[in-house]
């Protein structure tokens, strides 16, 4: 599926995004008029699911390598939000809340299945082939086959690296924001880093290309 099974489309994001709206709307009181609360309330939420919806879908890939079950605890995430969207507003920090509760589902999913025992896809320290570029059309399938050789070996790396090294590089979540995400403390952040970039250099620097 390419790039689509680690990021999710923008369809996807927004009908995702409007599916949970329309979740919130469905729980407001009846009548035409809201109170000053439950518009906030609503603001916030869709604020959230604008904003972030990627930052959690990159989550729960990152635990459960599969892109129709992160899919799923995507929506999961963003409902558990809903009912706790009566505390939404005195969250202070609001991207750091809602990747803890982005990660507690991913797990939660990930040990209902049986998948924390996890066999990597591959060895992370395996070389991959790349086609060498031979012409300037080349150069550009070549960039874009660098792109998913890297996502690739990120998908490939173990779960306790690979969502530190996707939280800190792609999301660029600082340490703190990351150790409380994960449940570990900043040092481990640090090292876990670390030893992905070390993977990663290797494997890029093992990477075989075809002539």
């Amino acid at each position: 599926m390419g790039s689509a099974a680690v990021f999710m489309s923008e369809d996807r994001r927004v009908l995702a995004g409007e599916a949970i709206l329309s979740a919130a709307a469905a729980t407001d009181r009846s009548g035409s008029e809201r109170s000053e609360s439950e518009r906030t309330r609503d603001e916030l939420l869709e604020g959230l699911v604008r904003q972030h919806s990627r930052l959690v879908y990159r989550i729960a890939h990152a635990v459960l390598r599969r892109h129709h079950d992160a899919e799923d605890a995507t929506q999961e995430t963003f409902m558990r939000v809903l009912r706790y969207s009566a505390k939404l507003a005195a969250v202070e920090d609001q991207k750091s809340w809602l990747a803890r509760i982005a990660w507690r589902v991913a797990v939660d999913r990930s040990r209902q299945r049986g998948r924390m025992q996890e066999t990597p896809l591959e060895d992370p320290e395996k070389p991959i082939e790349v086609a060498s570029p031979e012409t300037p059309a080349d150069e550009t399938l070549h960039g874009t086959q660098i792109g998913a050789v890297l996502e690739k070996m990120i998908a490939a790396l173990p779960e306790k690296l690979r969502a530190p090294i996707i939280l800190s590089t792609i999301e660029e979540m600082s340490p703190s924001e990351v150790a409380a995400t994960l449940g570990i403390n900043e040092p481990a952040v640090r090292s876990r880093v670390f030893r992905a970039r070390q993977i990663l250099r290797k494997k890029l620097a093992g990477t075989m290309y075809r002539k």
